[in-house]
C-alpha cells in the first residue's frame, strides 16, 4: 500500500519537473524578455506615491518596489506604512490566510479532513501541493500545517470542504467572514488563491483578516513553522517533509521576533507576502502585494525596521490629564465621599496610542464618545495626531462600582414567600426602557457638587431667616421702647398737675 501511493506521489512530481522543462524550453526568449520588462516595472512602482508621507510630521516611509503596501499595528489596527492600500489586488496563496482563520473558527483540530475528487484534481497538477490522493486523510491540524507551511491547493480545497461541505458554500463564508472583519475591497472565489479574475482584495483588506488571524496562538505557531514533518499514517502513507518558502521565517534572510506569515504567487499576482513581527512592546503586520523575488522580502525588513525604529508606544492611563478621573471629579464613592474615595470611572490601563518618536502626547487630539455598544466600557476616547488615527482608550466601570450598583428587583404584589424567594436570586441588573436604549446617554452625576449646592442653599435660607429675625426684633424693639416713652410721659404729666394743687 506504501508503496502503491508513493508512486503515485512521485509520478506527479515528473509530470509537474516535465511539464515545467517543457514550458521553459519553449519560451525561453519570451521568459527573458518579460523579467526585462518585469524589472522596469518594479523600478516604475518605486516611484508611487506613498500616502501616509502626507501626513504632516510623519516620518517619510521607505521607497519599495510593491504596487500596493500596508503596516498596521495588529492589536490596534493603527497604520504605520500605507502605500495604494485599497487598490483591488491578486493576492495569490496569502488567500490561504483566510482559509486557515476559517478553519480554526469552525474546526476541531482532532477531527479527520478527507480528500474528496474535487479538492485533489481542481487544481493544477504544477501549482503548489503536498501530493495528496483522493481517499486519503489527515487531522485539520496537520492539514493546516499542509496549508501554511506548504501551501498546498488541494488542502485548501479538503479543509473547505470540511468547513462547509463544498468549496462554493466555503467561498460564501469566506466573503461574509470578510464582510464581518470590515473588508470593503475584496471578493472571494476560492480557497487557495489561485488566478481568477473575480478573486481579488486589498493590501488593507488582507492586513485586517490577517490582524484576527495572528490573534490566534495556534495559527501563529503554524505560520511561523520553518519545517514540518508528515509522519505516515493509516490514512495518509507518505513519510515527507515540507518547507516554508518564507525566508524570514525559514531562516534564509534572519530577523529578529518574527511570529509568523505567508507567501505568495502567480504570474498575474507576482510576488505577494503577509508578516507579522513582533519588537519594543509592538507587533506588526506587513503587507506587500505585487513585487518580484526578492524584494518582498527585503522591503519587509525595510518596513518592519522603520516601523520598530521611529514609532513609539505611549500609555494613555499614564498620560491622560485631560480625561484624568482625578482631575474631573469623576462620580467616586466609599463610606467617606470627602476622603478616601475610590473612584467608579477609570481608564483602561492597557489601552495605547502609536505615535512618532518625535511627538508627545500632548500633540494628540482627542474625543470622547458616549454612545458605544462594548459591554462594561461607559465611553471611548480616541486620539488622532494631524488628523490620522493613532489610537483609542475606553472608560471603564470600575469593579468596585459594578459591586455597588447591583440591585434587586421585587415586586411589591409579591406574596412574603415569593419575597424570600427573590432574596435568593442574583442581583437583576436595571432594566432600560426602549427610549434610553434608542439615545444611549449616559449621565455623571457628581455627588460632591450636589452635597456642596445643598450646603449653600441650605446657608443662605439659614442667613435669611437669621436676617429676618433681626428685622423682626429691632421692629419690635422700637415699638416696646415707644410704649416706655409714652407711659412715662403718662407719669410726668400726672406728677405735673398734682403739683399745681397747694395741699
Amino acid at each position: 500500500m506504501y508503496f502503491i501511493h508513493h508512486r503515485k506521489f512521485l509520478a506527479r512530481i515528473l509530470l509537474s519537473a516535465f511539464l515545467t522543462v517543457f514550458l521553459f524550453h519553449n519560451d525561453y526568449l519570451t521568459v527573458s524578455a518579460t523579467a526585462e520588462e518585469l524589472a522596469a516595472e518594479s523600478e516604475a512602482r518605486k516611484l508611487l506615491p506613498v500616502q501616509s508621507d502626507e501626513i504632516e510630521n510623519w516620518p517619510t516611509g521607505p521607497q519599495t518596489s510593491a504596487q500596493a503596501a500596508i503596516l498596521m499595528e495588529a492589536n490596534t489596527g493603527i497604520i504605520l506604512y500605507a502605500k495604494n492600500i485599497h487598490e483591488k489586488l491578486y493576492p495569490a496563496s496569502t488567500t490561504k490566510i483566510l482559509t486557515s482563520l476559517l478553519a480554526m473558527e469552525n474546526g476541531n483540530l482532532d477531527d479527520m479532513v478527507s480528500f474528496s475528487h474535487e479538492a485533489v484534481f481542481s487544481v493544477p497538477v504544477d501549482g503548489s501541493n503536498m501530493g495528496m490522493d483522493a481517499g486519503e486523510s489527515i487531522p485539520l491540524e496537520e492539514a493546516l500545517y499542509g496549508i501554511l507551511v506548504a501551501s498546498a491547493n488541494e488542502v485548501s480545497n479538503a479543509v473547505a470542504e470540511y468547513v462547509s461541505g463544498s468549496i462554493d458554500d466555503f467561498t460564501d463564508l469566506m466573503n461574509m467572514r470578510a464582510r464581518e472583519l470590515g473588508c470593503t475591497d475584496s471578493n472571494f472565489v476560492n480557497t487557495n488563491g489561485l488566478f481568477d479574475e473575480n478573486h481579488y482584495t486589498s493590501a488593507y483588506d488582507l492586513a485586517i483578516i490577517s490582524k484576527t488571524f495572528f490573534q490566534n496562538e495556534m495559527l501563529c505557531k503554524i505560520s511561523g513553522t520553518p519545517r514540518y514533518h508528515f509522519e505516515p499514517t493509516d490514512t495518509q502513507p507518505d513519510d515527507f517533509y515540507k518547507n516554508n518558502k518564507h525566508q524570514l521565517i525559514n531562516g534564509e534572510m534572519p530577523y529578529e521576533g518574527i511570529i509568523g506569515g505567508k507567501t505568495g504567487y502567480t504570474d498575474q499576482s507576482r510576488q505577494t507576502l503577509v508578516t507579522c513581527a513582533e519588537k519594543n512592546g509592538m507587533k506588526l503586520i506587513c503587507v506587500v502585494f505585487k513585487e518580484e523575488s526578492p524584494e518582498q522580502f527585503t522591503d519587509t525588513v525595510e518596513l518592519f525596521n522603520y516601523g520598530f525604529q521611529n514609532f513609539q508606544i505611549l500609555n494613555v492611563s499614564e498620560n491622560e490629564e485631560k480625561f484624568n478621573i482625578k482631575n474631573v471629579n469623576f462620580f467616586q464613592a466609599d463610606n467617606d465621599i470627602f476622603g478616601n474615595s475610590k473612584p467608579i470611572l477609570s481608564i483602561d490601563t492597557d489601552s495605547y496610542v502609536i505615535v512618532p518618536n518625535m511627538a508627545d502626547f500632548s500633540d494628540l487630539d482627542s474625543s470622547i464618545d458616549y454612545h458605544i455598544d462594548e459591554e462594561d466600557h461607559v465611553a471611548k476616547i480616541d486620539y488622532t495626531y494631524n488628523s490620522v488615527y493613532v489610537g483609542s482608550a475606553y472608560v471603564n466601570l470600575s469593579e468596585y462600582a459594578e459591586s455597588i450598583y447591583q440591585f434587586e428587583v421585587v415586586n411589591s404584589d409579591d406574596t412574603p414567600e415569593e419575597k424570600n424567594e427573590n432574596d435568593k436570586i442574583e442581583p437583576a441588573k436595571e432594566e432600560t426602557s426602549p427610549a434610553k436604549e434608542k439615545e444611549g446617554d449616559t449621565i455623571f452625576i457628581n455627588v460632591k457638587n450636589v452635597l456642596i449646592g445643598v450646603l449653600i442653599f441650605a446657608s443662605c435660607f439659614i442667613c435669611l431667616f437669621i436676617i429676618r429675625a433681626l428685622i423682626v426684633n429691632n421692629h419690635n424693639s422700637k415699638r416696646r421702647k415707644n410704649r416706655v416713652d409714652r407711659k412715662k410721659h403718662r407719669r410726668e404729666r400726672i406728677r405735673s398737675n398734682f403739683d399745681d394743687f397747694d395741699f
